[in-house]
Protein backbone atom coordinates (compact mmCIF):
# COMPACT_ATOMS: atom_id res chain seq x y z
CA UNK A 1 0.00 0.00 0.00
CA UNK A 2 1.25 3.50 -0.74
CA UNK A 3 1.08 6.17 1.93
CA UNK A 4 2.09 9.83 1.49
CA UNK A 5 4.01 11.15 4.50
CA UNK A 6 3.07 14.69 5.50
CA UNK A 7 4.40 14.72 9.08
CA UNK A 8 6.77 17.64 9.90
CA UNK A 9 10.44 16.75 9.70
CA UNK A 10 11.01 16.86 13.45
CA UNK A 11 7.97 14.77 14.35
CA UNK A 12 8.62 11.56 16.22
CA UNK A 13 9.25 8.27 14.49
CA UNK A 14 6.34 6.84 16.46
CA UNK A 15 3.87 9.23 14.82
CA UNK A 16 5.22 8.39 11.39
CA UNK A 17 4.85 4.68 11.97
CA UNK A 18 1.27 5.14 13.16
CA UNK A 19 0.57 6.93 9.89
CA UNK A 20 2.01 4.14 7.74
CA UNK A 21 0.19 1.14 6.34
CA UNK A 22 2.12 -2.09 5.96
CA UNK A 23 1.95 -4.28 2.88
CA UNK A 24 2.18 -8.06 2.74
CA UNK A 25 5.28 -10.21 2.56
CA UNK A 26 3.87 -13.07 0.51
CA UNK A 27 4.50 -14.67 -2.84
CA UNK A 28 2.14 -12.12 -4.36
CA UNK A 29 0.13 -9.27 -2.90
CA UNK A 30 -1.94 -6.46 -4.33
CA UNK A 31 -1.73 -3.08 -2.60
CA UNK A 32 -4.27 -0.30 -2.96
CA UNK A 33 -2.80 3.08 -3.90
CA UNK A 34 -3.63 6.02 -1.63
CA UNK A 35 -3.07 9.56 -2.92
CA UNK A 36 -2.94 12.77 -0.89
CA UNK A 37 -2.37 16.28 -2.21
CA UNK A 38 -0.51 17.84 0.72
CA UNK A 39 3.21 18.54 0.14
CA UNK A 40 5.50 16.47 2.33
CA UNK A 41 7.34 18.31 5.06
CA UNK A 42 9.86 15.74 6.17
CA UNK A 43 12.81 17.16 4.25
CA UNK A 44 15.35 19.00 6.36
CA UNK A 45 16.54 21.88 4.16
CA UNK A 46 19.91 23.33 5.10
CA UNK A 47 20.90 25.05 1.86
CA UNK A 48 18.87 26.81 -0.89
CA UNK A 49 20.63 24.60 -3.45
CA UNK A 50 18.51 21.69 -2.22
CA UNK A 51 15.41 23.27 -3.76
CA UNK A 52 16.85 22.57 -7.22
CA UNK A 53 17.11 18.87 -6.33
CA UNK A 54 14.14 18.15 -4.06
CA UNK A 55 11.02 20.18 -4.97
CA UNK A 56 9.15 21.74 -2.08
CA UNK A 57 6.08 19.90 -3.33
CA UNK A 58 7.84 16.50 -3.30
CA UNK A 59 6.14 13.74 -1.35
CA UNK A 60 7.68 10.75 0.38
CA UNK A 61 5.55 7.72 -0.46
CA UNK A 62 5.49 4.39 1.30
CA UNK A 63 4.98 1.81 -1.43
CA UNK A 64 5.08 -1.41 0.59
CA UNK A 65 6.00 -2.74 4.02
CA UNK A 66 6.05 -5.69 6.34
CA UNK A 67 9.43 -7.07 5.24
CA UNK A 68 12.34 -8.08 7.48
CA UNK A 69 15.29 -5.96 6.29
CA UNK A 70 15.23 -4.60 2.75
CA UNK A 71 18.17 -3.53 0.61
CA UNK A 72 19.48 -3.29 -2.94
CA UNK A 73 16.74 -1.65 -5.09
CA UNK A 74 17.24 -1.76 -8.87
CA UNK A 75 14.83 -0.45 -11.53
CA UNK A 76 14.01 -2.29 -14.76
CA UNK A 77 13.02 -0.55 -17.98
CA UNK A 78 10.08 -2.94 -18.18
CA UNK A 79 8.58 -0.84 -15.40
CA UNK A 80 9.20 -2.67 -12.13
CA UNK A 81 11.68 -2.70 -9.26
CA UNK A 82 13.64 -5.55 -7.70
CA UNK A 83 14.88 -5.30 -4.12
CA UNK A 84 16.39 -7.66 -1.56
CA UNK A 85 15.21 -8.83 1.85
CA UNK A 86 18.50 -9.66 3.54
CA UNK A 87 16.96 -11.43 6.53
CA UNK A 88 14.15 -12.98 4.50
CA UNK A 89 16.69 -14.44 2.01
CA UNK A 90 14.61 -13.47 -1.03
CA UNK A 91 14.65 -11.03 -3.94
CA UNK A 92 11.30 -9.30 -4.38
CA UNK A 93 9.64 -7.39 -7.20
CA UNK A 94 7.45 -4.31 -6.79
CA UNK A 95 5.18 -3.25 -9.64
CA UNK A 96 3.43 0.13 -10.00
CA UNK A 97 0.06 -1.56 -9.42
CA UNK A 98 1.29 -2.35 -5.89
CA UNK A 99 1.87 -6.05 -6.48
CA UNK A 100 4.72 -7.65 -4.56
CA UNK A 101 6.09 -11.02 -5.62
CA UNK A 102 9.10 -13.16 -4.80
CA UNK A 103 11.32 -13.52 -7.87
CA UNK A 104 14.18 -15.45 -6.24
CA UNK A 105 14.08 -17.69 -3.16
CA UNK A 106 17.15 -18.66 -1.12
CA UNK A 107 18.64 -15.70 -2.90
CA UNK A 108 21.65 -15.17 -0.63
CA UNK A 109 22.20 -18.46 1.16
CA UNK A 110 21.54 -22.04 0.09
CA UNK A 111 21.60 -23.73 3.51
CA UNK A 112 19.15 -23.82 6.44
CA UNK A 113 21.57 -23.61 9.36
CA UNK A 114 21.47 -19.84 10.05
CA UNK A 115 19.49 -18.54 13.06
CA UNK A 116 16.36 -16.52 12.19
CA UNK A 117 17.15 -12.87 11.57
CA UNK A 118 20.70 -13.46 10.36
CA UNK A 119 22.03 -11.21 7.59
CA UNK A 120 22.63 -14.13 5.23
CA UNK A 121 20.39 -13.14 2.32
CA UNK A 122 20.92 -11.11 -0.85
CA UNK A 123 22.03 -7.50 -0.76
CA UNK A 124 22.83 -5.00 -3.51
CA UNK A 125 22.21 -5.72 -7.18
CA UNK A 126 22.95 -3.91 -10.43
CA UNK A 127 22.30 -4.43 -14.11
CA UNK A 128 24.78 -6.50 -16.08
CA UNK A 129 25.12 -7.10 -19.82
CA UNK A 130 21.88 -8.00 -21.57
CA UNK A 131 18.93 -8.50 -19.25
CA UNK A 132 20.97 -10.01 -16.41
CA UNK A 133 21.72 -8.56 -13.00
CA UNK A 134 24.64 -9.03 -10.64
CA UNK A 135 23.63 -9.86 -7.08
CA UNK A 136 25.63 -9.82 -3.83
CA UNK A 137 25.00 -12.90 -1.72
CA UNK A 138 25.89 -12.56 1.96
CA UNK A 139 25.55 -16.14 3.19
CA UNK A 140 27.06 -17.72 0.07
CA UNK A 141 29.83 -15.09 0.22
CA UNK A 142 29.94 -14.38 -3.48
CA UNK A 143 28.62 -12.31 -6.38
CA UNK A 144 26.36 -14.08 -8.85
CA UNK A 145 24.75 -13.29 -12.18
CA UNK A 146 20.98 -13.68 -12.38
CA UNK A 147 19.75 -14.16 -15.96
CA UNK A 148 16.40 -12.97 -17.31
CA UNK A 149 15.17 -16.53 -16.78
CA UNK A 150 16.39 -16.24 -13.14
CA UNK A 151 19.20 -18.74 -13.54
CA UNK A 152 21.97 -18.06 -11.01
CA UNK A 153 25.65 -18.35 -12.00
CA UNK A 154 28.59 -17.58 -9.65
CA UNK A 155 30.91 -14.81 -10.87
CA UNK A 156 33.27 -13.99 -7.96
CA UNK A 157 33.82 -16.17 -4.89
CA UNK A 158 37.46 -16.07 -3.82
CA UNK A 159 40.53 -13.88 -3.60
CA UNK A 160 43.86 -15.73 -3.76
CA UNK A 161 42.08 -18.95 -2.90
CA UNK A 162 40.31 -17.53 0.16
CA UNK A 163 36.57 -17.06 0.37
CA UNK A 164 35.23 -13.53 0.37
CA UNK A 165 33.59 -12.16 3.53
CA UNK A 166 30.12 -11.19 2.28
CA UNK A 167 29.94 -8.91 -0.78
CA UNK A 168 27.65 -6.00 0.05
CA UNK A 169 27.42 -3.36 -2.68
CA UNK A 170 28.81 -2.97 -6.18
CA UNK A 171 29.20 -0.58 -9.10
CA UNK A 172 30.55 -0.70 -12.64
CA UNK A 173 33.09 1.74 -14.04
CA UNK A 174 32.73 2.77 -17.67
CA UNK A 175 35.72 0.63 -18.70
CA UNK A 176 33.85 -2.48 -17.57
CA UNK A 177 35.66 -2.93 -14.25
CA UNK A 178 33.45 -4.02 -11.36
CA UNK A 179 34.10 -2.55 -7.91
CA UNK A 180 32.51 -3.97 -4.77
CA UNK A 181 32.67 -3.78 -0.99
CA UNK A 182 33.22 -6.84 1.19
CA UNK A 183 32.40 -6.32 4.89
CA UNK A 184 31.78 -9.28 7.24
CA UNK A 185 28.04 -8.76 7.90
CA UNK A 186 27.04 -12.11 6.39
CA UNK A 187 29.24 -13.98 8.84
CA UNK A 188 27.35 -14.71 12.06
CA UNK A 189 30.22 -13.47 14.29
CA UNK A 190 31.55 -10.99 11.72
CA UNK A 191 35.29 -10.39 12.26
CA UNK A 192 35.39 -12.98 15.03
CA UNK A 193 33.76 -15.69 12.96
CA UNK A 194 36.03 -18.74 12.53
CA UNK A 195 34.79 -19.05 8.95
CA UNK A 196 36.29 -15.68 8.01
CA UNK A 197 39.24 -16.33 5.73
CA UNK A 198 40.41 -12.85 4.72
CA UNK A 199 42.34 -10.74 7.20
CA UNK A 200 40.74 -7.49 5.99
CA UNK A 201 37.38 -6.05 4.98
CA UNK A 202 38.13 -4.71 1.55
CA UNK A 203 36.99 -2.92 -1.55
CA UNK A 204 37.79 -4.94 -4.68
CA UNK A 205 38.20 -4.33 -8.39
CA UNK A 206 37.37 -7.12 -10.86
CA UNK A 207 38.26 -6.94 -14.56
CA UNK A 208 39.38 -9.50 -17.16
CA UNK A 209 38.90 -12.25 -14.58
CA UNK A 210 41.45 -10.58 -12.30
CA UNK A 211 40.40 -9.70 -8.74
CA UNK A 212 42.45 -7.25 -6.69
CA UNK A 213 41.83 -5.18 -3.56
CA UNK A 214 41.98 -1.41 -3.97
CA UNK A 215 41.20 -0.55 -0.31
CA UNK A 216 42.13 -2.67 2.70
CA UNK A 217 42.10 -0.31 5.69
CA UNK A 218 38.38 0.40 6.25
CA UNK A 219 36.66 -1.40 9.12
CA UNK A 220 33.20 -1.67 7.50
CA UNK A 221 33.21 -0.71 3.80
CA UNK A 222 29.61 -0.66 2.62
CA UNK A 223 28.02 1.70 0.05
CA UNK A 224 29.96 2.49 -3.10
CA UNK A 225 29.58 4.98 -5.97
CA UNK A 226 31.57 6.85 -8.62
CA UNK A 227 31.33 10.55 -9.38
CA UNK A 228 29.83 11.21 -12.86
CA UNK A 229 33.29 11.89 -14.33
CA UNK A 230 34.65 8.82 -12.48
CA UNK A 231 37.52 10.82 -11.04
CA UNK A 232 36.38 9.92 -7.52
CA UNK A 233 35.22 6.78 -5.75
CA UNK A 234 33.01 7.19 -2.69
CA UNK A 235 32.78 4.54 0.05
CA UNK A 236 30.59 4.57 3.15
CA UNK A 237 32.06 3.11 6.33
CA UNK A 238 29.28 1.56 8.44
CA UNK A 239 31.19 1.46 11.71
CA UNK A 240 29.38 2.87 14.74
CA UNK A 241 32.72 4.09 16.08
CA UNK A 242 33.74 5.76 12.81
CA UNK A 243 30.65 6.76 10.79
CA UNK A 244 32.10 8.38 7.69
CA UNK A 245 31.86 8.65 3.94
CA UNK A 246 35.25 8.45 2.25
CA UNK A 247 36.40 9.86 -1.10
CA UNK A 248 39.30 8.51 -3.16
CA UNK A 249 41.01 9.68 -6.33
CA UNK A 250 40.71 7.13 -9.13
CA UNK A 251 44.04 6.63 -10.89
CA UNK A 252 44.58 5.86 -14.56
CA UNK A 253 45.16 2.16 -13.84
CA UNK A 254 41.89 1.79 -11.94
CA UNK A 255 43.45 1.91 -8.48
CA UNK A 256 42.51 4.53 -5.88
CA UNK A 257 44.65 6.98 -3.93
CA UNK A 258 44.52 9.90 -1.50
CA UNK A 259 41.64 8.60 0.59
CA UNK A 260 40.14 11.25 2.84
CA UNK A 261 37.00 11.73 4.89
CA UNK A 262 34.28 13.27 2.74
CA UNK A 263 31.86 13.71 5.63
CA UNK A 264 31.83 12.51 9.24
CA UNK A 265 28.62 11.75 11.17
CA UNK A 266 30.16 9.84 14.08
CA UNK A 267 28.66 12.31 16.54
CA UNK A 268 25.12 11.92 15.17
CA UNK A 269 22.67 10.27 17.57
CA UNK A 270 19.83 9.45 15.16
CA UNK A 271 19.62 5.71 14.38
CA UNK A 272 21.44 4.53 11.29
CA UNK A 273 24.93 4.32 9.80
CA UNK A 274 26.45 5.36 6.46
CA UNK A 275 25.13 2.71 4.09
CA UNK A 276 24.08 2.55 0.44
CA UNK A 277 24.40 5.66 -1.73
CA UNK A 278 23.75 6.93 -5.25
CA UNK A 279 24.87 9.93 -7.33
CA UNK A 280 22.80 12.22 -9.53
CA UNK A 281 23.83 13.54 -12.94
CA UNK A 282 25.22 16.73 -11.35
CA UNK A 283 27.44 14.84 -8.93
CA UNK A 284 25.34 15.30 -5.79
CA UNK A 285 25.32 12.36 -3.38
CA UNK A 286 22.25 10.71 -1.81
CA UNK A 287 23.50 8.69 1.14
CA UNK A 288 21.70 6.43 3.58
CA UNK A 289 22.72 7.61 7.02
CA UNK A 290 21.54 8.50 10.52
CA UNK A 291 17.87 9.49 10.37
CA UNK A 292 17.44 9.53 6.62
CA UNK A 293 18.97 10.14 3.20
CA UNK A 294 21.73 12.72 3.52
CA UNK A 295 22.23 14.86 0.41
CA UNK A 296 25.67 16.34 -0.27
CA UNK A 297 27.06 18.59 -2.97
CA UNK A 298 30.12 17.30 -4.85
CA UNK A 299 32.19 19.62 -2.63
CA UNK A 300 30.97 17.86 0.52
CA UNK A 301 28.41 20.42 1.70
CA UNK A 302 25.43 18.94 3.52
CA UNK A 303 22.47 20.38 1.61
CA UNK A 304 19.74 18.62 3.54
CA UNK A 305 18.27 15.29 4.60
CA UNK A 306 15.20 13.34 3.53
CA UNK A 307 13.96 12.34 7.00
CA UNK A 308 12.74 8.74 7.05
CA UNK A 309 10.25 6.95 9.34
CA UNK A 310 12.58 3.92 9.31
CA UNK A 311 16.35 3.60 9.13
CA UNK A 312 17.34 3.67 5.43
CA UNK A 313 19.69 1.08 3.99
CA UNK A 314 19.98 1.91 0.30
CA UNK A 315 18.47 3.82 -2.60
CA UNK A 316 18.42 3.87 -6.40
CA UNK A 317 16.93 5.72 -9.34
CA UNK A 318 13.83 4.59 -11.18
CA UNK A 319 10.82 5.57 -13.28
CA UNK A 320 12.04 8.36 -15.59
CA UNK A 321 15.34 8.56 -13.71
CA UNK A 322 14.16 11.32 -11.37
CA UNK A 323 12.48 9.09 -8.80
CA UNK A 324 14.55 7.91 -5.85
CA UNK A 325 13.49 4.53 -4.47
CA UNK A 326 14.56 3.94 -0.87
CA UNK A 327 14.75 0.69 1.09
CA UNK A 328 14.42 1.33 4.83
CA UNK A 329 14.31 -1.55 7.33
CA UNK A 330 10.84 -3.05 6.71
CA UNK A 331 9.55 -0.70 4.01
CA UNK A 332 9.97 0.45 0.42
CA UNK A 333 9.64 4.19 -0.26
CA UNK A 334 9.86 6.65 -3.15
CA UNK A 335 10.32 10.37 -3.58
CA UNK A 336 10.27 12.20 -6.93
CA UNK A 337 13.05 14.70 -7.49
CA UNK A 338 13.96 17.41 -10.00
CA UNK A 339 17.27 15.94 -11.11
CA UNK A 340 18.03 12.64 -12.79
CA UNK A 341 20.38 10.02 -11.48
CA UNK A 342 23.38 8.74 -13.34
CA UNK A 343 21.84 6.98 -16.35
CA UNK A 344 23.81 3.77 -15.96
CA UNK A 345 22.32 3.28 -12.50
CA UNK A 346 18.70 3.01 -13.57
CA UNK A 347 18.59 2.30 -17.32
Amino acid sequence: MRQIYTVPCRASVALLILASLSGCHKETASNTTTEQSQPQQNVLRLDPALDDLVPKTAQLEKLAGGFQFVEGPVWFRAGHLWFSDVKGNVVLQWSPDGKIEIVLKRAGYDKDDAPPGSLIGPNAQIHDAGDATLLCQHGNRRIVRVSSSREVTPVIERYEGKRLNSPNDLVYKSDGALYFTDPPYGLLKEDEDPKKELSFNGVFRFQNKKLEPVIKDLTRPNGIAFSPDQKYLYISNSDAKHKVWMRYDVTSDGQVANGRVFYDVTSETDPGLPDGMKIDAKGNLYCSGPGGIWIFSPEGKHLGTIKMPEVPANCNWGDDGKALYITATTGLYRIKLSVAGEKALYN
